[in-house]
């Protein structure tokens, strides 16, 4: 069993940063893969980012690449995204996901264990 919370979503003006920390528990945790998820408002949640369970994979959607950062501490159970030069369309509820694989996953589905997401609101 794993458990994630979500943390450090807030309200931020176009092109400045954000740093979302997901703390999970659980003994599985390191031999995880992990993700980040967005779901804006009427839309598909979607893949983000994401991180093999020793951190030397990482992917990231074409929309945020050069933007944003993921990484992971398994010594201290957490994955920190790290967000910059925001956009208005970077406005949603992230969520923090883990996987039953050690490797990156890209679909949702392929996640069995999720945060209850942060939200982010990037204003014009």
């Amino acid at each position: 069993q794993v458990q994630l919370v979500e943390s450090g979503g807030g309200l931020v003006q176009a092109g400045g940063s954000l740093r979302i920390s997901c703390a999970a528990s659980g003994r599985t945790f390191s031999s995880r893969g992990m993700g980040w998820f967005r779901q804006g408002e009427g839309k598909e949640r979607e893949f983000v980012a994401g991180i093999s369970w020793s951190g030397r994979s990482i992917d990231y959607a074409a929309s945020v690449k050069g933007r944003f950062t993921v990484s992971r501490d398994n010594a201290k159970n957490t994955v920190v995204l790290q967000m910059n030069n925001l956009k208005p369309e970077d406005t949603a509820v992230y969520y923090c996901a883990a996987n039953p694989s050690q490797t990156i996953a890209y679909n949702r589905r392929n996640y069995d264990y999720w945060g209850q997401g942060t939200q982010v609101i990037v204003s014009s």
